[in-house]
């Protein structure tokens, strides 16, 4: 009988490390506030597209109580290449409103109160309180951290949350932000939901697709 062993968390880290030395996201921002803007329309669409919208956005309304007095109409034309525009604009206007009224203005560093802002999940939320403030409140799982946490063992779920409460039992707090960005690299690179360039991944030699015991 088969039996597929998880690879040493320490390790991949390593590896990771090694391959990743300055992981971040590829989103373009200055600000707390850009970073949530961009991410929440990063959305089923890629970093690319987004920061080709980001910069007329963030120039007409550069913070959230410009865009809360934003016409919709407008926003929708600016951010209609991000996809799913009509959504995405209810998302940011209604959330620039609730951050100028309720936070003066701040984008918050606290997951509960991020997690009460139309359009931001854990997923969101991670990416923010980590590239803005530096917190390592969890693990952003999106689809590349979903499928090479499954191929290497490290949870069986399909569930965002339960995968990121998996990889947070088993990587240390202070990786949790860095975990997302190398995973993403290398789940962008390497290890593709279809043909992955396994020859040319760092974790070849103790991924379980390789291995066994």
């Amino acid at each position: 009988m088969k039996i597929t062993q998880s690879p040493s968390p320490g390790e991949v880290l390593k590896r990771l490390r090694k391959h990743y030395p300055k992981p971040r996201t590829a989103l373009t921002w200055q600000t707390p506030w850009e970073l949530l803007v961009a991410t929440i329309l990063s959305a089923q669409c890629t970093d690319v597209q987004v920061n080709k919208v980001t910069p007329e956005l963030f120039s007409r309304w550069p913070d959230p109580e410009s865009l809360s007095k934003a016409d919709p109409k407008q926003v929708q034309e600016v951010i209609r290449p991000a996809g799913f525009f009509r959504t995405k604009t209810r998302h940011i206007i209604h959330s620039a409103g609730i951050i100028a009224a309720r936070f003066q203005g701040r984008v918050p560093a606290d997951m509960e109160e991020l997690l009460s802002l139309p359009g931001v999940a854990r997923k969101t939320a991670n990416i923010v309180i980590y590239g803005a403030y530096g917190i390592n409140a969890g693990v952003a799982v999106d689809t590349h951290v979903k499928r090479i946490s499954r191929r290497l063992g490290f949870t069986r779920s399909n569930d965002p949350e339960k995968i990121e409460k998996d990889l947070m039992t088993q990587f240390p707090q202070n990786e949790w932000g860095d975990l997302n960005h190398m995973l993403v690299l290398l789940g962008r690179e390497v290890c593709r939901a279809r043909h992955p360039l396994c020859a040319k991944c760092p974790l070849y030699e103790i991924c379980p697709k390789h291995i066994s015991i």
